[in-house]
């Protein structure tokens, strides 16, 4: 069994990064990239993602602005400030940081980011590019973290059984559809699924995204599966995916921890893609 080291493979990508910024910023006098990053109330958990990015940012030599608004600011002045920002020529890619509060319409604010700076690759322009497979859009970060894990560890997808457990519009469909274009044969599959044990069974690869604790035994899974385990739970004062690792490692071929398996890639992933649009820019 392997552990697939997200931690380790996102910080080779962020020091490429951070290498060929230097060079730029240095011999060519260019300013750096720049990313701007909407946190709207006071969600811990949001916090702490937005923390992670701006260190991203920072490591890699970024120019970033967090941009901390109130829980009730209305609709019409969050998107301002996003137009705002399309408009400013050192910011490359903005994120907003979700869930939103209720009030707001999520899908209506994504798409006020112009598509060249939709980083998350959440706007409607680019989630259709994904499905067509026109490279010119970018890709939601943790499903391309995880595509990029699974070419970094030389596990090829193409011809292979895949269960996606997950029906999200950030990991679950946009992960089905970046397998597809891989050639890999997808299934996808939620935690109400019928029969979801003898499905999974039959999976060369399992991809889990739902946010129930342990969820997947490994009375569930056949002898070397691949196993990516995106479940972020917290379980007695402790971090855990939705897949249980101690049983399921003892029948995988691959396996990514929790934590340090995709999350370090979500991260990455956004970083890369900033940068792709800021190369975009300057060439």
């Amino acid at each position: 069994m392997i552990i697939i080291d997200g931690k380790e493979f996102s910080k080779k990508i962020l020091e490429e990064i951070s290498n060929e910024q230097k060079e730029i910023v240095e011999r060519k006098n260019l300013r750096p990239a720049g990313l701007a990053v909407i946190i709207v109330g006071e969600n811990p958990a949001s916090q702490v993602y937005v923390r992670n990015k701006t260190r991203a940012c920072e490591k890699v030599g970024f120019y970033s602005e967090t941009i901390k608004l109130e829980e009730n600011i209305s609709e019409n002045d969050l998107i301002k400030k996003i137009e705002e920002l399309n408009e400013d020529n050192k910011i490359d890619g903005i994120l907003v940081q979700l869930p939103l509060p209720k009030h707001i319409d999520e899908l209506k604010v994504i798409n006020s980011i112009k598509p060249e700076k939709d980083v998350d690759g959440f706007s409607n322009v680019n989630v259709g590019k994904m499905v067509i497979g026109d490279e010119s859009g970018f890709l939601s970060c943790t499903p391309y973290g995880i595509m990029q894990l699974l070419e970094g560890y030389d596990i090829d997808v193409d011809g292979k059984d895949v269960v996606v457990v997950g029906r999200s519009n950030i990991v679950g469909k946009p992960m089905a559809m970046m397998l597809i274009q891989k050639g890999a044969t997808v299934q996808v599959c939620n935690s109400r699924t019928k029969d979801l044990s003898k499905k999974l069974k039959k999976a060369d690869i399992i991809v889990v995204a739902v946010g129930v604790p342990r969820m997947i035994k490994a009375a569930d899974v056949k002898e070397d599966v691949v196993v990516i385990d995106v479940g972020i739970n917290r379980v007695d004062g402790k971090l855990c995916g939705d897949v249980d690792y101690e049983d399921v490692a003892q029948k995988a071929s691959y396996i990514t921890p929790v934590p340090g398996g995709v999350g370090p890639m979500t991260i990455a992933s956004l970083i890369k893609n900033t940068f792709i649009s800021y190369q975009r820019k300057i060439y």
